[in-house]
């Protein structure tokens, strides 16, 4: 069974549905762990709006940036260093 991301298909819907230079939103959920928070910190850079969230039973973090991209193979990149994450899951 293959869970690699489909990052053709993204490119796809991103070439086509976006205009470039263009605002995009991440999102991704972790479990509760600083290391992780900071690993997701640093694949933005210091204009993105970076918010987080701490679940209910403060066993997971949701994380969301919005950053401006110049391309739709910077976003894909960012995730491609994202999956490195140890049970990362984007959204």
């Amino acid at each position: 069974m293959n869970t690699a991301p489909d990052y053709a298909q993204l490119l796809e819907i991103l070439v086509r549905e976006f205009s470039w230079p263009s605002k995009y939103m991440f999102k991704f959920v972790v479990p509760f762990n600083p290391e992780s928070l900071q690993q997701l910190r640093v694949l933005f850079d210091e204009s993105a709006v970076i918010s987080h969230r701490e679940s209910k039973n403060s066993k997971f973090i949701s994380f969301s940036a919005i950053q401006m991209m110049d391309n739709p193979d910077q976003i894909i990149a960012i995730y491609k260093q994202a999956e490195k994450i140890e049970k990362i899951v984007a959204l």
